[in-house]
């Protein structure tokens, strides 16, 4: 009985959690856009907030990506050093160039701060720049390639190999319009590299060429006022050509609280800059970012149904949803055509409170998730009030009182801290579900389980007096076939009754008698 109860409870809790995460009727979801086209042998869209991809073509072939390696560059640069370091320019990494390649007048022996360099590199695309941070930070452009390329991996590209730190040809140097999309991403969620990149004038200092120091601006014409290719949206970007390579170029765009990444490789001048706006004019124009905190209502009453670690709590909200998460969707669909799943699979770049993740998926693509957070007012509110409860007076400061009641405050804030970091270590599990509500969904399946089996028990017998009304309309067509009339039939049957009635009296005599 205990393990019939365990498997009902199971099963309306299963009914329960369904119902709270489907309350109206499915509806077909919109279709995801796809009205676009570019000329560029490589594209892809991606929303900078999630990481979705909103139209893609060729996403995960190979190609040489030139300059727009700078990138990578940057963030790695940024990611292991200061911006005050000073970086001494090699003879190295001053020649070790092709000739005539983008470079901005330094030469060997030049001291620059790695955020001027910075600037060379990203505004002027400097490749001496990028030679001298490569050797300032891993001692050599070999190294400094294996940098990146562990770098890459981590942020999930399974289609690039750097071999040089800032582009230039090599057969072994390529990634894929995704991969690039991914650093790209992972740059502009920087604020360093955003800040640098966004500049659209700056001006390096004096060096042993440029007395007067050099005025750079970005190679990126969409963000530039005087361009006919300007683009009031763009946040920054990169260019890249060799001739290996074509046209390549990333660009970020914001418009409307969504964030837009994309990237062309192996295209061509000046259609690339086409291909670019009318990337970003379709996911402005067919996709919307919304905050999954303001609409999320399906995980709301986890916890006011479950005591959450044994916690006294004056507060409903013992989890939060992360206030900044993000999903991305067809302006055509509604929050709720995304379908949430939980998951308990949390890593360490993920928030510091947060106890379990809600993926959101659209169709057949995940669109942007959040996650379950532990409310750090109710910590702050346990921990002061311990502090208030501590024993205190208001002797002054170098009485024996005051330092006895400040050695109380002390060991008071102690204690505090430490069952602080005890509701933390217990409220990082998984959640429970208590004793209580699993004896209540007993109960209620219990009485279910009874209810159903006397509803059977009363339609089994119905349908035995159904099935015996047939099998008695059959028999007297049949009798009627025969030429036996219903009366004679019933005399009949009941004379066969008698006669089985008293056979079964003497058999009975006969085995007692026998025993």
């Amino acid at each position: 009985m205990t393990q019939f109860i365990k498997k009902v409870s199971s099963f309306f809790l299963c009914l329960f959690l369904t119902a709270q995460a489907f309350p109206g009727t499915a509806m077909a979801a919109a279709d995801w856009p796809d009205n676009i086209s570019v000329q560029a042998d490589g594209a892809i869209l991606m929303d900078a907030d999630t990481g979705t991809i909103l139209w893609g073509q060729n996403i995960h072939n190979q190609y040489f990506p030139a300059s727009i390696t700078k990138v990578m560059t940057a963030l790695l640069v940024i990611e292991n050093c200061r911006l005050d370091d000073t970086v001494t320019f090699s003879h190295d990494a001053v020649f070790n160039v092709e000739s005539g390649s983008s470079n901005a007048g330094i030469n060997e022996g030049d001291q620059l701060s790695v955020k001027d360099c910075l600037y060379a590199l990203l505004l002027k695309s400097a490749n001496e720049s990028a030679n001298a941070l490569a050797e300032h930070v891993a001692g050599s452009r070999e190294a400094f390639a294996d940098m990146m390329n562990a770098r890459a991996k981590e942020l999930g590209c399974t289609n690039t190999h750097f071999a040089n730190p800032s582009g230039l040809n090599n057969p072994e140097h390529y990634t894929s319009p995704y991969d690039m999309a991914l650093i790209a991403r992972a740059a502009f969620n920087n604020p360093i590299f955003e800040e640098i990149d966004s500049t659209t004038y700056y001006k390096l200092p004096p060096n042993s060429i440029n007395k007067e120091g050099l005025a750079i601006y970005p190679g990126h014409k969409m963000m530039r006022k005087g361009s006919p290719y300007y683009y009031p949206e763009i946040v920054g970007g990169k260019t890249g050509y060799t001739t290996l390579a074509g046209n390549t170029l990333i660009t970020c765009a914001e418009k409307n609280g969504m964030k837009l990444i994309t990237v062309i490789l192996k295209g061509s001048t000046p259609q690339y800059w086409a291909d670019t706006r009318n990337l970003l004019e379709f996911g402005f124009n067919n996709f919307t970012s919304l905050k999954a905190a303001d609409y999320e209502k399906t995980y709301s009453s986890i916890t006011n149904d479950l005591n959450f670690s044994g916690l006294s709590i004056t507060k409903p909200e013992a989890l939060v949803l992360d206030p900044d998460s993000r999903i991305i969707l067809p302006k055509t669909a509604d929050f709720y055509d995304a379908q949430p799943e939980l998951s308990y699979d949390i890593s360490d770049d993920d928030p510091e409170n947060a106890i379990a993740r809600i993926n959101y998926r659209y169709q057949d693509r995940v669109v942007g998730s959040t996650f379950l957070e532990i409310n750090d007012s109710l910590v702050e509110s346990a921990v002061k009030s311990k502090l208030d409860d501590a024993p205190g007076t208001e002797a002054t400061e170098t009485s024996p009182e005051a330092v006895d009641a400040s050695a109380g405050k002390d060991a008071a804030k102690l204690k505090a801290d430490r069952a602080a970091q005890a509701y933390r270590e217990k409220a990082l599990r998984p959640f429970e579900i208590p004793l209580t509500v699993w004896l209540i969904l007993g109960s209620v399946g219990v009485t279910i389980a009874i209810g159903g089996l006397i509803i059977f028990m009363i339609y089994r017998k119905h349908k035995e007096e159904q099935d015996s009304l047939v099998r008695r309309e059959q028999r007297l067509k049949r009798l009627k076939e025969s030429g036996v009339s219903a009366d004679e039939f019933d005399s009949l049957l009941q004379q066969r009754r008698g006669i089985y009635t008293t056979r079964k009296k003497g058999w009975r005599k006969g085995r007692f008698k026998f025993r």
